[in-house]
């Protein structure tokens, strides 16, 4: 039996919770209904004792409809009837209706006040007036309009309740005063909650925008230190290296200082360039150069090969000028894999393969295993991480592995598309997959 119990009292706990913020989003909609079915008897109920008593405007017809004349004969069903149908349309009917208003006493609050001032002047039932005095200060703010309606309910209250000084008060107080008192608490505490509420949302984003640029701050105050220490430390080896190539007396000694030098002044450049826009210098705009795009691929090419490394090109397909982002993101591909070529597999043959299909760019830079023992420098492993995010900002598609024979393979597809104002191309999402039909070089080898 207990654990019937407990069973059946998890079931229906599982039901309050599922249901529960449902009824919740609609308790306004059903407290308007409560409003409006649980009065609707009370407000009956008062009609008639206001009539019954002398009490509105429409008392004296319903004593007359309901004391005969002395000797008068007894009434037919016709009679019977029409007094039924007048009662009917005298108190059902608009009893109703003024309960009915009160389905709108959240957005149109003004029928139900005006309802209520009726059946307060020709009834004595103070119920619709009392639920409309309530509602307007509990979901309006306009004070001006709720003082006429206000005026309102005293006026029509005077008409009624005009037999002495002492029940006009204690019926102002007991049928105006309060629910407007009521109203206006629950109104205030309604605008207390939403400023609240909207404060600690304020609060919350301004928290959020404060934690953001404090990352920020922080990321920018790395990167500056960073490019400090980068900068130094290039800047002491090409220092380094010219005091080498000056007093070397060996050709190939000063040949390889000079490409140090070189290549070292060129890395301080761009890393100015890149990390320039970080620094906090007064208005000043960070230095810009144009981007490489495969017309300094041959460059970029000879650099390594001036380095020791022996790099094989080959084009095919039909080659033809190609979108400005294409060009820039297929040059930084072949940039990454050389890099990673001469970092571990040094001494190895590097391909480099170019393929024009007519929708896409297609390239392959694969390397052989390396000849001898490699020892790496240490790795970032954010490399081909940002390549895949250049590459996919292209609507393209990468991918890296190892090769049969111990080597390494990178291959990237580059659509081309259609191409924008800015010569930025319109990524295509029909790329084939790697091994189709038209690529030269199958996976692996």
């Amino acid at each position: 039996m207990n654990e019937r119990l407990r069973e059946w009292n998890e079931n229906l706990g599982l039901l309050v919770r599922r249901h529960g913020m449902w009824w919740w989003r609609r308790r306004a909609r059903i407290a308007d209904w409560f409003y409006a079915l649980f009065t609707l008897p009370f407000s009956g109920l008062m009609m008639l004792a206001g009539t019954t008593s002398g009490i509105g405007l429409f008392s004296k017809p319903f004593a007359a409809l309901m004391v005969a004349p002395i000797g008068a004969p007894e009434p037919g069903p016709a009679a019977a009837w029409t007094a039924v149908a007048t009662l009917f349309a005298l108190f059902v009917i608009p009893g109703t209706l003024a309960s009915a208003t009160m389905l709108w006493r959240r957005t149109s609050p003004r029928w139900l006040l005006i309802a209520g001032a009726i059946l307060m002047i020709g009834y004595g039932d103070p119920i619709p007036l009392m639920v409309g005095l309530y509602s307007y200060p509990a979901f309006f703010s306009d004070r001006k309009v709720l003082t006429g309606w206000f005026a309102l309910g005293v006026l029509s209250t005077a008409l009624v309740y005009n037999a002495s000084v002492t029940g006009f008060v204690m019926a102002v107080i007991v049928f105006l005063l309060v629910p407007v008192f009521a109203g206006l608490w629950i109104g205030t505490r309604r605008e207390l909650i939403e400023r609240l509420e909207e404060r600690a949302e304020r609060l919350e984003r301004e928290q959020h925008m404060m934690a953001e640029q404090a990352i920020s701050s922080e990321r920018t105050r790395i990167a500056r230190e960073m490019h400090d220490v980068v900068a130094h430390r290039v800047s002491l080896m090409v220092l380094h290296a010219g005091g080498l190539e000056v007093s070397a007396t060996d050709d190939r000694t000063v040949e390889a200082a000079g490409l140090i030098r070189t290549t070292g002044r060129e890395a301080l450049a761009e890393l100015r360039g890149i990390l320039g826009v970080l620094r906090d210098e007064g208005g000043e705009t960070a230095p810009t150069a144009p981007q490489p795009v495969l017309d300094d691929l041959e460059r970029l090419l000879g650099e390594w090969r001036g380095a020791g490394m022996e790099v094989r090109r080959e084009e095919s397909g039909d080659p033809r000028p190609l979108p400005v982002q294409v060009q820039r993101t297929a040059y930084r591909v072949v940039q990454e894999a050389l890099t990673n070529a001469a970092k571990h597999a040094t001494g190895a043959v590097v391909d480099v393969h170019l393929y024009y299909a007519a929708d896409r760019l297609e390239l392959e830079v694969s390397n052989g295993p390396a000849p001898g023992v490699v020892n790496p420098p240490p790795r970032s492993g954010y490399g081909l991480t940002g390549l895949s995010e250049r590459v996919a900002l292209a609507g393209g598609e990468v991918s890296a592995g190892p090769c049969p024979d111990g080597g390494w393979r990178l291959r990237a597809i580059l659509p081309l598309g259609e191409t924008d104002e800015n010569d930025a191309p319109v990524p295509n999402t029909e790329v084939e997959e790697e091994g189709s039909e038209g690529d030269p070089h199958t996976p692996g080898r």
